[in-house]
């Protein structure tokens, strides 16, 4: 499906776009070169009111509408990986693969906008910010510029799989997030005089040690969960003890009463835990986000046509990790793949070295395309 010389250019424009990372809700620069290739390619960029960066474009007309969505932010992590197309923004990097992740859908544009008299309805192109935030999918959906979409489709890519690979998964597919930021308040004094103040180390230590005992003994032992506490802080010297602490972290889970039974467990045992050690708790819930659910009929569909053209289709193992994708599932039926893109010669998501295959980059235009494709006639029959 891909021709050679274009999938040349679909390289240097992924590494184009590594080179060139940005933040959460500062894709400034990404959003305009993305708008650059639409154009380039002839395609409508539907005007928006209130999205700030990425933007919505369309191909075809009419009915039924599907969505193809692809997200732009990067990570302030500083790269480690010494390739030729390094970041030149130093501290932040495409640890995620999202630079993937939007020239896939820039190839899959450039392909289906070739054959759009063919097209049987319309395909809208979600060039999403903000992922990494949780908020890009809410904010794409507050613009109402997905309000017709009938069904949701994407991807991510998955550095512990090999490269091409493609999973689909029915249901539960990526982990509900919660991220949370707990602050413990006592009385400060010397370290020589302990009994003079109310010790917020030690009573985090506590508190954190309590908290692990909700996925062990709170949740069934055949249920998904994960509860890491990820961050701690206290103090400025060797011989004081502070006034307060602060530890941060994250909880996963697959289902929601899951999810709210560890929310409860875990106020319960950081406030009681705190009050019998004689100091304050201050809960901060930072962050949610849904568990990504793949519609069972869609993702059956998508999979048996899959295998079709593509013998690298498996079944993954759901993914504990997060995805702000689970809010377009809210608004319409979703499948959300993940595409093998180094396994075994990568670190995994969010790692300085973390290292894509380019070659991973046709397999992920050919599945949008073919997803796009599929979905159009499933829905007009």
């Amino acid at each position: 499906m891909i021709e050679e010389s274009f999938y040349q250019e679909l390289v240097n424009i992924r590494h184009h776009l590594h080179k060139h990372p940005e933040l959460s809700e500062k894709e400034v620069e990404t959003t305009a070169f993305l708008s650059e290739k639409m154009n380039e390619f002839g395609i409508e960029i539907l005007a928006s009111k209130t999205l700030k960066t990425g933007f919505v474009a369309k191909i075809g007309n009419g009915k039924p509408v599907i969505a193809l969505r692809a997200d732009l932010d990067a990570l302030p992590i500083l790269e480690a990986t010494h390739l030729a197309y390094s970041s030149q923004n130093s501290g932040v990097m495409h640890a995620c693969g999202h630079d993937l992740h939007m020239t896939s859908l820039l190839g899959a544009a450039k392909l289906l906008k070739a054959k759009e008299q063919t097209l049987k309805g319309t395909i809208k192109l979600i060039f999403q910010p903000a992922e990494e935030l949780g908020t890009g999918a809410r904010d794409v959906i507050a613009s109402g510029l997905v309000d017709d979409v009938e069904a949701f489709f994407g991807y991510h890519n998955l550095p512990t799989l090999t490269a091409g690979t493609i999973g689909l998964r029915a249901k539960g597919v990526m982990a509900a997030v919660e991220q949370f930021d707990v602050t413990i308040k006592g009385k400060g004094s010397h370290a020589a005089y302990p009994h003079e103040g109310i010790d917020p180390i030690v009573a985090s230590a506590s508190i954190i040690q309590n908290l692990q005992t909700i996925v062990s003994r709170n949740t069934p032992p055949l249920e998904a969960t994960v509860l890491s506490v990820t961050h701690i802080e206290a103090g400025q010297t060797w011989n004081v003890l502070p006034n307060q602490a602060r530890f941060e972290g994250t909880i996963r889970t697959f289902d929601d009463q899951i999810t709210q039974l560890m929310k409860k467990r875990f106020i319960e045992i950081v406030e009681h835990t705190a009050q019998a050690l004689g100091v304050q708790a201050e809960i901060t819930w930072v962050m949610g986000s849904d568990a990504t659910y793949n519609d069972p009929e869609l993702t059956a569909v998508l999979f048996s046509e899959t295998k079709k053209w593509h013998a690298k289709t498996i079944v993954p193992d759901p993914s504990s990790a997060g995805e702000d994708f689970a809010a377009y599932g809210k608004l319409a039926p979703s499948v959300f793949a993940l595409i093998g893109s180094n396994a075994p010669l990568s670190s995994g998501l969010h790692f300085a070295d973390m290292i894509v295959q380019d070659e991973t980059i046709k397999t992920a235009v050919e599945y949008y395309v073919h997803t796009a494709d599929t979905m159009l006639e499933y829905f007009n029959k």
